[in-house]
């Protein structure tokens, strides 16, 4: 009877040692093993929003439609641009004009100075002539010579003036033909950008747009949801973080149908925000006086790139779906 006694006490020491092992091993793997099931499936959204205003003439795409980079979504109303163009289009070629009439203009007055000063050297020579004669030539002759060539020297001196203010006046006319070619290369995008194109590969959401209603340059009127951009934020207790370094492989597990993903952590976020501590009214720390005596452990963001080329065929992503995160550290 003893040794039966004995036996059963071993046993029952066996099992209740056993049982107290797994328990602390089972909690350890809670508190510690890198793993959660608080994750999310982000995406990356672009908010559309045209670039000019105008009345929406078209709206080519309907809710949740899948499009491709490229794809017209909606148009804007295109007739004041088009005058706007047409309008570039004339001030540039009055301009192109201008210029052209400037480049006359100083050819004439490079032209005139040449003839200017090929009279001065003429009237210049006859007057040094003139004085080197001497009394063979009465005084007056003399002076009249030498008042023709400084006259003509001043006429000379005049035609340069001209050719410079020429000159100026065609840079003049260059500098406004290259400020009519940017108004027309801005009216010609203007009227380019009354065509709302799809910036990304997605899938249009939150479609708020009809015929007729007003788009205003740069407010948003739909999400387009980047079908490469999808990602997972798994929200990891602090406990878990020492086991976690960029680069692990990650096994994912979403709530939708149990589909398995793979995917790998591509950064941890460096900070939250701390709701027991907020700034005061004079910027001052606002301490909370009360203390929970109940401390839950911190979760932090933790990013994870999705495997696409391992992703099963027909698996359908959503932004905002819940998933299971379980780490396997390559330091482990």
């Amino acid at each position: 009877m003893k040794i039966q006694s004995l036996l059963r006490f071993l046993i029952t020491a066996v099992v209740v040692v056993v049982a107290l092992l797994l328990g602390h091993a089972l909690w350890k793997h809670y508190l510690y093993s890198p793993w959660t099931r608080d994750g999310r499936v982000r995406a990356e959204v672009v908010r559309v929003a045209p670039d000019v205003s105008g009345l929406v003439t078209a709206v080519a795409v309907r809710d949740n439609q899948l499009v491709r980079k490229g794809d017209l979504l909606f148009a804007v109303d295109q007739e004041r641009y088009r005058n706007a163009l047409a309008q570039a289009e004339a001030n540039l070629a009055a301009a192109e004009a201008n210029a052209r009439s400037a480049g006359a203009s100083i050819d004439a007055a490079l032209a005139t100075a040449a003839a200017r000063k090929a009279d001065f050297e003429m009237r210049q020579q006859q007057a040094r002539r003139r004085q080197k004669l001497g009394d063979l030539i009465a005084l007056e002759d003399r002076t009249d010579a030498q008042s023709a060539a400084n006259s003509a020297r001043a006429t000379w001196q005049q035609a340069q003036a001209s050719g410079h203010q020429a000159g100026s006046a065609r840079e003049q006319a260059r500098a406004a033909v290259e400020q009519a070619q940017v108004a027309l290369e801005l009216a010609r995008l203007n009227l380019e950008r009354t065509e709302v194109r799809a910036p990304v590969d997605g899938y249009v959401t939150n479609l708020d747009i009809r015929v007729g209603d007003y788009a205003a340059t740069g407010s948003p009127r739909l999400a387009l949801i980047d079908s490469h951009g999808y990602y997972i934020y798994g929200y990891f207790e602090e406990t878990k973080l020492p086991q976690l370094r960029v680069g692990d492989p990650v096994d994912i597990r979403l709530m939708a149908g149990g589909v398995h993903l793979k995917g790998t952590i591509s950064g941890i976020a460096r900070g939250i925000t701390d709701r027991d501590n907020p700034t005061g009214s004079d910027l001052l720390a606002d301490v909370n006086p009360t203390f929970n005596w109940v401390r839950l452990a911190q979760r932090v963001p933790v990013r994870i790139a999705i495997d696409a080329d391992r992703l099963p065929a027909g698996t359908v992503l959503a932004a905002g779906m819940t998933a299971t995160i379980e780490v396997r550290p390559h330091h482990g």
